[in-house]
């Protein structure tokens, strides 16, 4: 994955169209939000894109937290900005904030490791619908509003124990899911593995709003666009 084909970077800042957001929801992340259709009325940047741009520009720290606060579009010049040693935050040129950053501890800009973890961490992230998260709503007796799916991405956090590996890999490790009438909150667990050791681990945090209670049918069928969009896309002629 070349990173630099997703995202535009010049003295005016860092900014992304809605092909190179699409796409990389798309085709690296496995992520069919229609919220990152080229033609979506609400088009938003995956936060996993945003994560990505940030890992690559900053590196790659043994402690590294992300929080979500702005949902970007196309068009929108972005700058890293750190007001405080450890700590960068990307805002707009008016100041508005839509991603913080906090990094302590060792640094590595090793390339490959950095692409590692953008690579397995953006798969793991798209394969959350329907695979991870419809079985929690299940347990739960709720599902997400079919008609109008809010799913924000909040916070993402990883440890590593050490950043002296060859290569990085991912597994999940478990998921919770705490529900408040209408809303949700989701954690999903993984580890970071070097050749079979467990070098570290992260946690994934989603807010849900406007639950329902679940309706089998509907879920299915709402997985089945959802699956047939998938098995549909064609990377030849991407937009949607």
């Amino acid at each position: 994955m070349l990173l630099d084909q997703y995202y535009l970077r010049d003295d005016a800042g860092i900014a992304f169209t809605r092909e190179q957001a699409s796409r990389f929801a798309k085709e690296v992340a496995g992520d069919f939000n229609p919220l990152h259709d080229v033609a979506a009325k609400r088009f938003c940047v995956p936060g996993d894109l945003l994560f990505s741009v940030v890992l690559a520009e900053k590196g790659l720290h043994e402690k590294m937290a992300f929080r979500f606060s702005g949902m970007v579009t196309d068009g929108v010049s972005l700058f890293l900005r750190s007001p405080e040693p450890g700590h960068c935050v990307l805002v707009d040129d008016n100041g508005k904030e839509y991603l913080h950053a906090e990094c302590s501890g060792e640094r590595s800009d090793n390339g490959r490791l950095v692409e590692d973890l953008i690579g397995k961490y953006v798969e793991f992230s798209g394969r959350t619908f329907p695979h991870i998260l419809v079985p929690l709503l299940e347990k739960e007796g709720v599902m997400i509003n079919p008609k109008r799916p809010m799913v924000i991405y909040e916070r993402m956090e990883i440890a590593l124990d050490r950043l002296d590996v060859p290569s990085l890999d991912l597994t999940f490790a478990g998921a919770d899911i705490e529900v408040n009438g209408k809303r949700g909150e989701v954690h999903l667990l993984f580890d970071l593995m070097a050749e079979g050791d467990r070098v570290g681990r992260g946690e994934k945090k989603m807010l849900l709003s406007g639950l329902m209670p679940y309706d089998a049918a509907a879920v299915d069928a709402l997985v089945s666009d959802f699956n047939a969009i998938k098995g549909s896309y064609d990377p030849a002629n991407p937009a949607l």
